[in-house]
């Protein structure tokens, strides 16, 4: 079982938080990957704040290729339309629909996908 982290327990673990402490097992499991877009979203403010060695590890994680479903990305977000989900952006689309297609479990800190597994076979760490 392989576990896409998403970019808010990125940071969570980066403070140090005990909420997060879960990833040190699936670091040490080599169970982690991780896309350019929570690359995308992580790397700006590590590198404002010189985080060099941050940067490295981020970039050892093994990393999974985005490719889009359009229509389906269309789909999903009409369905949380009909559903009353309206504050989902695009960029966490793609993300549940990445693990959603790789039969990957999600860890995220984010409410919006513990809705967006109520109503898609997206399965949450």
């Amino acid at each position: 079982m392989s576990v896409l982290i998403d970019s808010s327990v990125w940071i969570e673990y980066f403070r140090g938080s005990q909420k997060a402490e879960p990833l040190d097992f699936l670091i040490d499991e080599n169970l982690i990957v991780i896309n350019d877009l929570i690359l995308a979203e992580l790397l700006p403010g590590l590198y404002l704040c010189r985080e060099q060695r941050l940067i490295s590890l981020l970039r050892e994680v093994k990393r999974l290729p985005i490719s889009v479903d359009w229509d389906n990305l269309i789909t999903m977000r009409t369905d949380c339309l009909r559903e009353g989900i309206n504050r989902v952006g695009i960029p966490d689309l793609i993300i549940a629909q990445q693990a959603i297609r790789n039969r990957l479990n999600l860890y995220s800190f984010d409410r919006h996908f513990r809705l967006l597994a109520g109503i898609f076979p997206l399965d949450l760490y």
